[in-house]
């Protein structure tokens, strides 16, 4: 595979509403990010994914967009994003933006005029159909709850909206709509961005006539024909969020040989604690057996042939050690173990905001205080169903996307540091606990674990580029995986749950070829470890509660890894 410079970076998730606030009306902005760039490059970070900034009424916190080419003035001006890129590229750090050209606002110019006239020349744009016997078209459901259609009086005809009413959907099928996107696109990239994180782009090749929404027939062509007019053309990371995708799929997508994406996101892991056949609000347990195989699977079967992206949180997930982790008495031990897992498998590592300090999940004191619109519509749609209170809330603590977009702890002062004001969302109340300030004075923080975790990616070939193995598959408490390559092998084990356990590694020898009378003992360095005083690697490995270790070795007559 020919390297890339997106191969040992690290990408960093700025949520910008909830990032910093720089003029004290309670909502985080440009300037405030520019005011975070030496922290960000303190951390270690190679880029910055920027959620949305363009021009919004803000139905869906900017993925509703209305002017593509211009900046919501909440966040500040189209002057104040280029000194944004400038100040980032003054210290290495690359900014890439989201896309969302699946659908627009309905308060975008292009939808104002379809919905004027039939004849109307950006009537196509988007997706219309009449009344099927004095009804919907057809039985598509919007991912944000209710029907996909909605009836616009105007020209008495359904529009598609895949998610809420107020987005409605383009119609990719347009030649004339493409050519708008990619000159939009292009006119980004002309600007100095790095690319595009690329939101549900697996739904622009849709079909709904025939109830396809994701991994339509045409959508590879699209994204060919995308990259061929636009990014194609520049040294730029590309990344897909694609809901629907299998390894089959993800090779599609990021084998460079096809010209389409840099990577995907991946959500197969994402869905392992909902009942199955369920929306993600319906909880159930982890199942960590499969929760390793779905590692295993996209480690390996894009080993040649695509390349992965490693993340646990972003701004539509519960906090990752919330949800995987102890965000209580473990917590620190916690965050750093799903840190080591992820981080230290081939892909591209994503942080998101407030995951290097270990930031958690939030509990409201009630409904009132939310503000995601799929939070709240589901909050509404089953309290009329008859779902109680209790139910419904402790769906909404465990998977609500606010948990994610609480402000950014900078500190222990009034709203954790982030606004002078009143935010727009309600800071978590552990702030004075859980901040930057006080972490990053800490030797032992979650925050120099990371900054240790991206330095060794950049220094060791064997974590970018390493073949993966997954060994005790079937241990119901232990993630362990080998990586090896051109000599140099690591060994990586995390306790995954809360107990002290012990392993019994010398069930590996037959997996790993080795002699009944060889012993399990290495000569080793410990590249990282949450605990102190990490044990020598035996027969036996004792771990404490979250406990993780990566070994790190050469000799192959030991370990031989097929």
């Amino acid at each position: 595979m020919k390297k890339k410079w997106w191969h040992d970076s690290v990408v960093y998730q700025v949520y910008p509403r909830s990032f910093k606030d720089s003029n004290n009306d309670g909502i985080g902005d440009l300037n405030g990010i520019i005011s975070k760039l030496d922290y960000l490059k303190e951390l270690g970070i190679d880029v910055i994914w920027l959620s949305p900034v363009y021009k919004s009424p803000n139905v869906d916190n900017g993925y509703d967009i209305s002017d593509y080419c211009d900046i919501m003035d909440e966040f500040g001006t189209l002057d104040d994003m280029k000194t944004l890129i400038d100040e980032a590229t003054k210290r290495d750090i690359k900014i890439i933006m989201d896309l969302v050209v699946n659908h627009t606002s309905d308060e975008h110019i292009w939808f104002k005029e379809a919905r004027k006239s039939k004849k109307n020349k950006y009537r196509d744009f988007y997706i219309w159909r009449d009344a099927v016997n004095g009804s919907i078209p057809n039985d598509l459901k919007s991912n944000f709850g209710g029907s996909a259609w909605t009836l616009d009086t105007e020209t008495n005809q359904y529009y598609l909206h895949l998610h809420d009413k107020r987005q409605p959907d383009l119609n990719w099928e347009n030649p004339e709509l493409r050519k708008e996107i990619y000159n939009m696109m292009k006119f980004w990239l002309d600007l100095g961005i790095k690319g595009f994180r690329m939101d549900v782009i697996d739904l622009i090749g849709k079909e709904p006539d025939k109830l396809i929404t994701q991994n339509g027939p045409k959508l590879h062509d699209y994204i060919q024909e995308m990259n061929r007019e636009t990014f194609g053309k520049y040294d730029v990371l590309t990344v897909g969020e694609t809901w629907g995708a299998t390894p089959e799929i993800g090779k599609l997508y990021s084998d460079p040989k096809r010209n389409e994406l840099s990577m995907v996101f991946q959500f197969e892991v994402i869905s392992l604690d909902k009942q199955q056949g369920k929306r993600k609000w319906d909880l159930a347990p982890l199942d960590f057996i499969a929760f390793k195989e779905s590692f295993r699977k996209w480690q390996v079967e894009l080993y040649e042939d695509g390349w992965n992206s490693l993340f646990g949180n972003n701004h539509d997930l519960p906090r990752m050690v919330s949800r995987w982790g102890n965000d209580k008495e473990y917590r620190v031990e916690s965050a750093k173990m799903l840190a080591t897992m992820l981080h230290m498998q081939k892909g591209t590592p994503y942080i998101y905001q407030g995951e290097e300090i270990g930031m958690t999940n939030v509990k409201f004191p009630s409904i009132e205080y939310y503000n995601d619109i799929e939070g709240l519509n589901m909050y509404n749609e089953r309290i009329s169903l008859g779902y109680s209170e209790d139910e419904v809330m402790k769906s909404l603590y465990a998977k609500g996307r606010d948990n994610a977009r609480t402000p950014m702890q900078w500190d222990s002062s009034e709203n954790g540091g982030f606004s002078t004001k009143k935010p727009w969302l309600m800071v978590n109340d552990n702030y004075t606990d859980i901040n930057v300030e006080r972490d990053i004075k800490a030797p032992w923080s979650i925050f120099a674990y990371y900054q240790k975790l991206i330095r060794l990616r950049k220094s060791e070939e064997v974590i970018k580029y390493g073949k993966f193995e997954l060994l005790l598959k079937d241990h119901r408490e232990a993630f362990v995986y080998t990586r090896s390559y051109n000599g140099e092998n690591l060994f990586v084990v995390c306790n995954f749950y809360g107990n002290n356990i012990s392993i019994d590694l010398s069930e590996l020898k037959d997996i790993l070829g080795l002699g009944d009378n060889s012993e399990l003992s290495l000569n080793e360095d410990v590249l990282i470890a949450n605990y102190s005083n990490s044990p020598k690697l035996t027969n036996k490995l004792a771990l404490r509660p979250y406990e993780t270790i990566v070994y790190k070795y050469n000799n192959l007559a030991n370990f031989n890894i097929k």
